[in-house]
Order: structure tokens, then C-alpha cells, then sequence
């Protein structure tokens, strides 16, 4: 356990339990929960991970057999350097703003948003992400073709992964 000092250096009482909050925050991205609260008598701890607010949307019925399994850590394979593999250069791809599940159209059976060699405009819808049961739009930020779109219908995604290559 660590004590927590206020800025001129006196205690403040508060006895934080470092190795709880880690283990919170290690639950968080194993289960890609955004919140974790626990409470232990007088003292509550609550860690959280946030992203931009979206406008929300109902969430439109996918049946739960599209939803993949998450994979297992042993499955995922290491990554490979820079060296070895530099792939696309992502400096121009729409990141995602929060952790959910993205899915590439409105609902199940319906066309995609936008394909690759589509124009999109600022402001175009080009997926939406579930978290929470609520569809947040993820939008263009700007003008251009999409050269590549980096995720799957129905895939987890995390904060700040890269969702469409925007040329």
C-alpha cells in the first residue's frame, strides 16, 4: 500500500492500494470493460478508462452468433518490428475513440457505409461502435478516399486503434 502526499508534502490519510488499481486496470483491457468499481467499506476505488462522447443511437438487434470470440493472449502473436514489416502508414487513419465493438453497417444484412475507393466527405459515417448497447457514429474528420478499411464487422476494438485508412 502507498500514501498519497499533498503538494507541500504532508500526508493526506488516503491509503491507496497501488497492486488493486493495477489489477483493476489489467481487467479493464482483458475484458474491454471501460469501468471497474469496487467498494471496501468506507473506502471506494474506481478506475476507468474514457473516450470521446459520440452521439448515441439505438442499438440495433446483432444476433449474438456474429459477435467473434475474443482471442486468447496465447493466440496473439507478437508484432512484428518496424524493420521487419513497416506496413501502411496509418498517420492518416480514423482512430477509434473509445472501446466497443465496431460494426461496418447499420445493422446486419444492410450495405457497408463506405467500401474501399469510396469518396467520403467530412462528416460521412464510416462505422459505428457499440459500447455500452449504445451505436456511437464514427465520423470522417475530413475529405478523401478510403484506401483501406482496418478492422472486421463485429471486431473489438480498443481506444485509439486505427479503424479506416483515409487517403
Amino acid at each position: 500500500m502507498a500514501e498519497h502526499k499533498s503538494a507541500s508534502g504532508s500526508k493526506s490519510g488516503m491509503v491507496v492500494d497501488t497492486d488493486l488499481v493495477r489489477e483493476l486496470a489489467e481487467m479493464l483491457a482483458e475484458t474491454g470493460l471501460t469501468e471497474i468499481e469496487v467498494e471496501d467499506g468506507e473506502r471506494k476505488i474506481r478506475v476507468a478508462r474514457g473516450g470521446m462522447a459520440a452521439p448515441a443511437y439505438a442499438a440495433p438487434a446483432y444476433p449474438a452468433h456474429d459477435m467473434p470470440a475474443p482471442a486468447s493472449p496465447a493466440a496473439t502473436a507478437a508484432p512484428a518490428t518496424p524493420a521487419e514489416n513497416p506496413g501502411p502508414d496509418l498517420s492518416n487513419a480514423l482512430k477509434s475513440p473509445m472501446v466497443g465493438t465496431v460494426y461496418l453497417a447499420a445493422e446486419p444484412g444492410a450495405a457497408n457505409f463506405v467500401k474501399v475507393g469510396d469518396k467520403v466527405n467530412a462528416g460521412d459515417t464510416l462505422v459505428i461502435i457499440e459500447a455500452m448497447k449504445v451505436m456511437n457514429p464514427i465520423i470522417a474528420d475530413r475529405a478523401g478516399t478510403v484506401a483501406e478499411i482496418l478492422v472486421d464487422n463485429a471486431q473489438p476494438v480498443e481506444f485509439d486503434q486505427p479503424l479506416v485508412l483515409i487517403a
